[in-house]
């Protein structure tokens, strides 16, 4: 799939990553490139956070780090979502989230 065109930002304390979340699917999983943000779908429904839950513990285990190394920043409440990855630089992202899919 074509990660080259994810937008991966350097920041302070890791790399940006803008998700696009389905929430309530059959199927989990990375799912590729969405414009330039990585899509993603999860079983769990978007109530109480389920979603936002689900989502950082695939992106942990697709990303081979902790679940302590992820944070959402933005997006709590809406599809498109800003989480910020620490401890991997962008090449490295993006190199696993080509081997995941």
């Amino acid at each position: 799939m074509a990660f080259e065109k994810l937008e991966l930002d350097d920041v302070e304390g890791g790399v940006r990553l803008r998700v696009r979340l389905s929430p309530g699917a059959r199927r989990q999983g990375v799912l590729g490139a969405y414009g330039d943000a990585l899509k993603v779908a999860v079983h769990a429904p978007p109530e109480r956070g389920r979603a936002n839950e689900a989502l950082l513990d695939l992106l942990a285990r697709t990303l081979g780090v902790s679940r302590a190394s992820l944070r959402l920043l933005a997006g709590h409440t809406a599809r498109d979502k800003t989480v910020l990855v620490h401890g991997l630089p962008a090449s490295t992202i993006r190199e696993r989230l080509a081997h995941a899919s």
